[in-house]
């Protein structure tokens, strides 16, 4: 299991002295083990990636939002960590290969709501791993093609 990945790699980097690797880790196997633990969880992988996604997202937002170079560093260090855990998500070019067999409908949906939908419909049969914002990349390029 993922979790048992996580815990593992966070003992080394505490033998290792690896500081932001250690407190990263640390945060997550607190969010998860927190989240495991409430009724109707089951603690599985797809519970720990939506955790490790979450943590992704608030430090990139705070990455953004932050002049401070040392936290800077720190902040895409974690991201870092923290996104060696994830699937690889599809880039805008292989979203739109991805894309292919509904190209013609994106194109006629309309508006950019409409034409979302059908890409995720497509997207999510084929289980592909995306980042919403390269999704719309994407869209807005098929649809301006």
């Amino acid at each position: 299991m993922l979790i048992d990945q996580i815990k593992a790699r966070m003992f080394q980097a505490i033998k290792a002295g690896a500081t932001v690797e250690k407190e990263i880790l640390r945060v997550a196997m607190g969010e998860i083990t927190t989240e495991a633990a409430r009724p109707g969880r089951l603690g599985n992988d797809e519970e720990t990636l939506a955790i490790l996604r979450k943590l992704v997202k608030s430090n990139e937002e705070t990455l953004s939002s932050t002049t401070d170079a040392d936290q800077r560093v720190v902040l895409q260090e974690e991201i870092a960590i923290l996104s060696h855990y994830l699937p690889k998500s599809l880039g805008p070019d292989e979203i739109t290969a991805a894309l292919a067999p509904v190209i013609l409908q994106i194109r006629a949906a309309g508006n950019d709501g409409q034409a979302t939908g059908i890409a995720m419909k497509q997207l999510k049969s084929t289980a592909a791993v995306v980042n919403g914002r390269d999704v719309a990349i994407a869209i807005k390029a098929m649809r301006n093609a």
